[in-house]
C-alpha cells in the first residue's frame, strides 16, 4: 500500500514525549554495557567452538552442520554490530565504533561505516519512497507503482518476486560484502584504512581456516554453505520488520510516532524468539527508541503496545510464520499487474 496523502490527524502535542517519559521513568533508556559484554563473550565462545570443530574431522557430513552453527554465530555477531551501531551499551562513541568495527569488518567481512550510514537512513525514513535504502532494491517492488516502472530483467524478477524472495535471501551475505567493498573504494570514511585492512584479514582467516582444515574443495563447499545460511538467517530476521507494511510517498507529512509504528511489524514475544531475532522482533519499540538496549525491549513493549491502543494507533504484531505469509501475500499482490501484462500507461 502506497500512502500518497496525509491520512491521519497529527498526534496531540507531547504524545511521543509522554511515551518517552514513561520509558525513561522505568529506567529503560539506561546504557547496558554488562549485557552486551556478556553477549560478546557467549558469541565468541560459540565461534571458538565452531572453529574447534573444523579441526576435529575433515568429513563434509560432519562439517555441514558446523557450517550451520557458524552461520548462526555470525548472525549473533551481526546483532552485536547492530547494538553498537545504535550505541545501546556504551556511552563512549569511540568504544562503540571499536567494538562495531572489530565485529563487522574483522569477523563478518562487512564495513561497519557503510552499514551504519545505510541503517541510519532507514531509521530516519522507514518505508518512505525514494528515501529508505531498504526498499530501494531494483529486483523487488514494494508498491504497484514501483512494479509497473520496472523494465527488462528487473521486470521479470518482480513479476515473480514472491517466488524469488526466499532463494534470494541466501545471497544476502555476499550482498553485504559487495556493498561494503563498493563503499570503501568509492567513499572516504573515518576509519577507511582500518576497515579495509580488517576486511582483508577477515578473508584470510575465514578462507584460510576452512581450506587449511578441510582442503580446497571441501573448504570452499563449507564456506559456500556457511555464507548462504548466514545470509539467509540475517535476511529472514530483517525481512518481517517492514516488508508488507505501508509505504509512504515522498512529501507525506506524518508525525514521528505514527511514522515509526505504522511502518513496522513486531513478532510475538517469546524467550526463544527474542534470542533468534536478537530483539528485533520488537521492531516497533526499537524504531521508537533505537538506543534502547535489546534486553529492555520486552519491558518497553509492555508500555508501548497499550499506549498505541489508547491513542488509536494501529500496532501490527504477528507470529513468525504469519509475518512471512503477510510478506508473500503483499509481494504477490504488488506484482499482480505485471502478471496481467499491464504497463504504467495502463494505470
Amino acid at each position: 500500500m502506497l500512502i500518497k496523502k496525509q491520512p491521519f490527524e497529527p498526534c496531540p502535542t507531547g504524545t511521543y514525549a509522554e511515551l518517552k517519559g514513561w520509558i525513561r521513568a522505568q529506567g529503560l533508556l539506561e546504557k547496558q554495557p554488562g549485557f552486551l559484554n556478556r553477549r560478546i563473550l557467549v558469541t565468541l565462545g560459540l565461534l571458538a567452538a565452531s572453529l574447534t570443530l573444523l579441526f576435529l574431522s575433515d568429513s563434509l557430513w560432519f562439517q555441514l552442520p558446523n557450517a550451520a552453527l557458524m552461520a548462526f554465530t555470525f548472525g549473533q555477531i551481526g546483532f552485536i554490530v547492530h547494538d553498537t551501531g545504535h550505541r545501546q551499551a556504551y556511552r563512549s562513541q569511540a568504544r562503540n565504533n571499536l567494538i562495531g568495527v572489530l565485529h563487522a569488518n574483522l569477523l563478518l567481512g562487512m564495513s561497519f561505516g557503510w552499514w551504519v550510514g545505510k541503517h541510519n537512513r532507514h531509521h530516519a525514513n522507514p518505508n518512505q519512497h525514494d528515501l529508505d535504502p531498504d526498499i530501494g532494491m531494483p529486483i523487488f517492488a514494494f508498491t504497484e507503482e514501483d512494479a509497473l516502472a520496472k523494465r527488462g530483467f528487473y521486470r521479470f524478477m518482480v513479476r515473480y518476486q514472491a517466488l524469488f524472495l526466499f532463494p534470494l535471501l541466501f545471497l544476502e551475505a555476499w550482498s553485504l560484502r559487495i556493498g561494503s567493498i563498493y563503499f570503501l573504494l568509492r567513499h572516504r570514511s573515518r576509519y577507511r584504512a582500518l576497515e579495509i585492512g580488517l576486511m582483508a584479514l577477515n578473508f584470510v582467516w575465514v578462507a584460510g581456516v576452512a581450506v587449511t582444515t578441510l582442503g580446497v574443495v571441501k573448504g570452499l563447499i563449507f564456506l559456500a554453505v556457511q555464507q548462504a545460511l548466514f545470509g539467509f538467517y540475517m535476511a529472514s530476521v530483517f525481512a518481517p520488520n517492514h516488508k508488507g507494511m505501508p509505504v509512504l510517498d515522498k512529501g507525506v507529512e506524518i508525525d514521528f510516532l505514527r511514522l515509526q509504528v505504522l511502518t513496522a511489524r513486531n513478532i510475538h514475544p517469546h524467550p526463544l524468539t527474542d534470542y533468534w531475532y536478537g530483539g528485533l522482533n520488537y521492531q516497533i519499540e526499537h524504531h521508537l527508541f533505537p538506543t534502547l538496549s535489546r534486553n529492555r525491549l520486552r519491558a518497553a513493549h509492555e508500555i508501548v503496545k497499550p499506549f498505541c491502543h489508547k491513542h488509536g494507533i494501529p500496532y501490527q504484531e504477528s507470529s513468525m510464520l504469519g509475518s512471512y505469509a503477510e510478506i508473500f501475500g503483499h509481494f504477490h499482490r504488488v506484482s499482480a499487474p505485471l502478471r496481467r501484462g499491464l504497463r504504467r500507461a495502463d494505470r
